[in-house]
């Protein structure tokens, strides 16, 4: 239920802003989101204001008041700063006019509060006070829309998203966030002019998706991500998750099933103290794209079974190139693509018991995104079979215990061999090189499968490969016969 204006959740500083304002001769509201969100009943920290100020007379208000102030966006018309804990973006009315083959608008600046109004991307964030006397300007039905909650734009939906397609993203995004229904004209719209997304820096669609993906119902965004065309163009992965049926071969639904383990992950987050605090984008894209490796891998078995052999691995390596299409940064794409890997491999441990030596692997392995994968496996679990869900949660707490179990013991978090490069080289006399790395990798296999063998049986085991491997050994000179034939 929506909340009714309560000016005292204002913080003094709008009310003091709108007066220096008001004193210089100018107009100011706070406008947009923060106004949405009273009537939310949330404090919003960014606040947002226009005002017919230009940014020059803008600075010569807020001098000597803010704590700190900056002009990255002057040429939008727009003025940031800080007070106390409040980020503070001042904006010039604008009146924009948008070229339709351009990616970047053409800013024009307005005269009217009104006009400025019009051009904003919905109803519910098209809504002022004016400062500092506190006067609702709704020209639209921004409260009317944001009480029923229904998402709609000023103007003609189709004005809106030619004027700035990542509206359409941002429609997606303020479903996620607040829950509320796309009107038919708004997604009628997007479906007739979701190409058009295209224009758009893969950075900003990038960041939009950030958000959505982050937002409390992100199963709701991406779904109309995917009904709208909007995810064909920018995340077709997901929109082809949709496998058409069969009623000859049964599985599971794998995009309504990829929705559930996302809403799943983000239940299993924890607060900012624990292991993964939410929203975990890196666990919740995971949960999404953790089966976008199955289209290309699903094969019809004679028996009737449906099989997705490998498609972890097709799947790490699909997420890869859509992340990297899409400009997220390099361990992003590492940790994401890392859990769509090995979101399979515990099914092994419930199948057949594991030795101490798989379970250092599954630690090593996993290394950073370890706690992410007990979240994502833990939430893979759709089946509406009470017996087997409970059969594999008891099977990941036994693995959990196992990790613990050893965790106590051994230093499972940074598994290292008993012995470094520099005691190798002087064990065996050896200058940095191949044949050292080649040791190591060895020791490192000793100790993954034997646990801590100490100093001095590590050198023992050392020497008795160093033998077997060394020069003069029989598998050196095999091995340089063989090249030697080549030839």
């Amino acid at each position: 239920m929506m909340h009714v204006l309560d000016s005292s959740t204002l913080d003094p500083i709008v009310l003091e802003l709108g007066q220096r304002f008001v004193d210089a001769g100018f107009e100011l509201s706070l406008v947009g989101g923060p106004v949405r969100d009273l009537f939310l009943g949330r404090q919003s920290p960014d606040l947002d204001f226009t005002t017919d100020a230009t940014p020059d007379q803008t600075l010569a208000v807020i001098k000597g008041w803010a704590d700190a102030f900056w002009e990255i966006g002057r040429a939008f018309g727009t003025i940031g700063l800080r007070k106390r804990e409040f980020t503070i973006e001042v904006t010039t009315y604008r009146a924009e006019a948008y070229d339709p083959d351009s990616r970047k608008p053409e800013v024009a600046f307005g005269d009217s509060l009104e006009a400025d109004l019009q051009r904003r991307d919905f109803t519910m964030n098209a809504m002022a006070l004016r400062l500092p006397g506190m006067e609702l300007v709704d020209p639209h039905g921004g409260i009317k829309d944001l009480y029923a909650g229904v998402l709609r734009t000023p103007g003609r939906a189709e004005d809106s998203f030619s004027d700035d397609p990542l509206r359409m993203m941002r429609a997606a995004r303020f479903v996620a966030q607040l829950g509320v229904a796309l009107h038919p004209e708004v997604e009628g719209a997007m479906i007739e002019m979701a190409e058009r997304i295209n224009m758009i820096s893969a950075e900003r669609v990038r960041d939009e998706l950030t958000k959505l993906i982050c937002a409390p119902q992100a199963r709701l965004g991406v779904d109309v991500l995917v009904s709208t065309g909007l995810a064909d163009q920018m995340l077709p992965e997901v929109s082809a998750l949709q496998l058409e049926v069969d009623e000859h071969h049964r599985h599971k639904d794998v995009y309504q099933h990829s929705l559930q383990v996302l809403e799943q992950a983000a239940g299993l987050e924890t607060g900012p103290d624990g292991p993964v605090p939410g929203p975990d984008f890196v666990l919740r894209f995971a949960a999404l794209m953790h089966d976008v490796g199955k289209p290309a891998t699903r094969r019809f078995e004679p028996s009737g079974a449906v099989s997705f052999r490998h498609h972890d691995v097709v799947g790490a390596k699909l997420t890869a190139k859509r992340m990297k299409a899409l400009r997220f940064d390099n361990d992003t794409i590492k940790a994401v693509a890392r859990l769509v890997e090995l979101h399979m491999r515990f099914y092994g441990y419930g199948e057949a018991g594991w030795t101490d030596s798989a379970v250092r692997r599954y630690v090593t392995d996993a290394g950073p995104v370890l706690e992410r994968l007990h979240r994502l496996t833990r939430s893979d679990v759709t089946t509406r079979n009470q017996r087997k869900a409970d059969r594999l949660a008891f099977a990941y707490d036994d693995l959990e215990q196992r990790i613990a179990a050893l965790a106590e013991q051994e230093e499972l978090g940074a598994i290292r061999p008993d012995l470094d490069g520099a005691q190798i080289m002087a064990l065996l006399g050896l200058a940095p090189g191949p044949l050292v790395g080649k040791a190591y990798k060895f020791l490192l296999e000793e100790r993954m499968e034997h646990g801590p063998l100490g100093a001095e049986e590590a050198q023992r085991r050392l020497h008795g490969w160093w033998q077997e491997h060394g020069p003069g050994s029989p598998a050196a000179e095999e091995s340089t016969g063989s090249v030697d034939d080549e030839h």
